[in-house]
């Protein structure tokens, strides 16, 4: 999509270059920005060339900078995140969109979009990451990504404010994980995307999205037992609706698909996973 109201692009070398002017918005990847018109946007504030490592190892854990794709994800995530790789390459291969799109999307311009569907944010909110972000005058503040995302294109970010990266802890990375994803074609946005992880003491958190308007956690002290998973989702009383899946549908399949992720988590390491996954 040409952007034919676009009259400057800047390329910020540092930090205060990254302050939009009225009319600039921030570009990543671009790969939303560029696929409808943007009424209104006059400029692009270009982050990549601040040069960002994709992924970086930190005493508290691992730092995935907002403007890693999600090639370099999938690339470099097996060394850098271990155990929870296997959700990592199901998180990137969510977002079904070709190589070319897997080579320009970015981890933070898929959180910050904030569609129901943004597989990052289930990525994000199953690790307990938190955000990173620059506030105006040279602070920082984080929080967490289940909780920076409000709505359906909605997020905690204020005015002058920049995701500069993911900071996901290390305590969640010796975990074991599962997903299951449907949709309502093979090649379909997601209608429901069930993610989970449990740590080695038993303490387990089941994500929802694409299904909700925002992410929902679930946290249990222990592995659930299935009523207990199924009630917990039942509780959810705000259940997304667009031409991917009407709400009855997705709450249906949700409900499904956490049951898969739930059993496959209960079982021990090396017992192969119940039937389930895409459609």
């Amino acid at each position: 999509m040409d952007l034919t109201s676009v009259r400057t692009v800047r390329v910020p070398r540092r930090r205060d270059e990254t302050v939009c002017a009225p009319g600039e918005v921030v570009l990543g990847g671009g790969t939303w920005l560029f696929s409808e018109p943007q009424p209104g946007v006059t400029g692009l504030v270009d982050l990549t060339g601040l040069g960002w490592p994709p992924l970086t190892g930190t005493d508290a854990g691992v730092s995935i900078a907002a403007t890693c794709t999600f090639a370099e994800l999938a690339a470099m995530g097996r060394a850098a995140l271990g155990p929870v790789t296997a959700l990592v390459d199901a998180c990137c291969e969510a977002l079904l969109g070709s190589a070319k799109v897997q080579r320009a999307a970015t981890v933070g311009g898929n959180v910050c979009l904030a569609l129901p569907a943004g597989p990052m944010i289930a990525l994000a909110a199953t690790l307990d990451a938190r955000a990173l972000v620059w506030t105006p005058g040279g602070g920082e503040r984080t929080e967490p990504v289940a909780d920076l995302v409000l709505g359906v294109r909605h997020t905690g970010l204020r005015t002058g404010e920049v995701l500069r990266s993911i900071e996901v802890p290390r305590a969640a990375l010796g975990s074991r994980t599962a997903s299951r994803r449907l949709a309502l074609s093979p090649l379909g946005r997601s209608g429901a995307f069930v993610t989970g992880r449990v740590d080695p003491a038993g303490q387990t958190v089941v994500v929802v999205t694409a299904s909700t308007p925002r992410p929902y956690v679930l946290r249990f002290d222990a592995p659930p037992e299935p009523g207990e998973l199924a009630d917990a989702v039942h509780a959810i009383d705000d259940w997304y609706d667009d031409p991917h899946g009407a709400p009855d549908w997705r709450h249906a399949m949700t409900v499904l698909l956490a049951e898969q992720v739930r059993a496959e988590l209960a079982a021990a390491p090396g017992i192969p996973a119940p039937p389930g996954g895409r459609a």
